[in-house]
């Protein structure tokens, strides 16, 4: 039924959520943030809430990527009683270095990887930064199995914009019809798939509450190797 697959890179491929915290628990130590913080988990807290609230914003283009690098530092430290932009710069230059360096998989994803590779020409479509999103795909060794990599700043569009799967679409020689897009997002994943005429297999990191989530979704999966009986 499909000639072309679509994934979004964090949270779907790669472990994002783990290589995060393992890289912000780096650069707390490194720069001696206890001295601010009562501890790593207290700052994991804030920084969370602000990015995810940050990401939205840059996702309906309200922000631009600079200040999302530097805010969601600049903020946690601003609750704390410090004013040190510098410092907020050192943190997000410093997570930037290391994150990408993380490899840590989902569960599944090279098994499963292996199985779509040989059925299918396979596209990462994600919004994430491009230095570091390709810094991801070589550090864990997977660039390889894509024919594409589709990033929003080389698309001109962020997930949900329909103009970003239609990007990845051309580079594919592809119709919306026999493509399908797998991801954790709903919002950015699911709805922007479905705005471009692309079937949808929803991988959330949390199985959603909302009913209206699962009409909106070809399948939702509750663990990477269910997509081998879907495709």
């Amino acid at each position: 039924m499909y000639k072309c697959v679509f994934l979004d890179l964090d949270d779907t491929v790669w472990d994002f959520h783990s290589n995060s915290h393992l890289s912000l628990a780096d650069v707390f130590v490194m720069l001696n943030l206890d001295k601010y913080f009562s501890n790593f988990d207290a700052f994991f807290e804030i920084y969370c809430k602000k990015n995810t609230e940050l990401w939205e914003d840059y996702g309906r283009g309200k922000i631009t990527q600079e200040f999302l690098m530097i805010e969601r530092f600049r903020y946690p430290l601003s609750l704390m009683g410090v004013n040190d932009l510098k410092l907020a710069a050192r943190m997000s230059d410093e997570y930037l270095a290391i994150l990408p360096t993380k490899k840590t998989l989902m569960p599944d994803c090279i098994e499963v990887l292996e199985y779509l590779y040989a059925k299918y020409p396979l596209t990462i479509v994600s919004n994430g930064f491009t230095e570091v999103q390709y810094k991801k795909l070589r550090s864990a060794d997977i660039e390889h199995y894509f024919r594409h990599i589709v990033l929003s700043e080389n698309a001109g569009a962020l997930k949900p914009n329909p103009q970003i799967f239609e990007y990845a679409l051309s580079l594919n020689n592809a119709q919306a019809s026999e493509t399908i897009m797998i991801g954790d997002s709903y919002q950015s994943d699911i709805l922007g798939a479905n705005n471009a005429g692309i079937d949808a297999i929803y991988y959330p990191l949390t199985y959603p509450d909302n009913p209206a989530e699962y009409s909106k979704s070809k399948h939702i999966i509750k663990s990477l190797k269910e997509i081998m009986r879907i495709i």
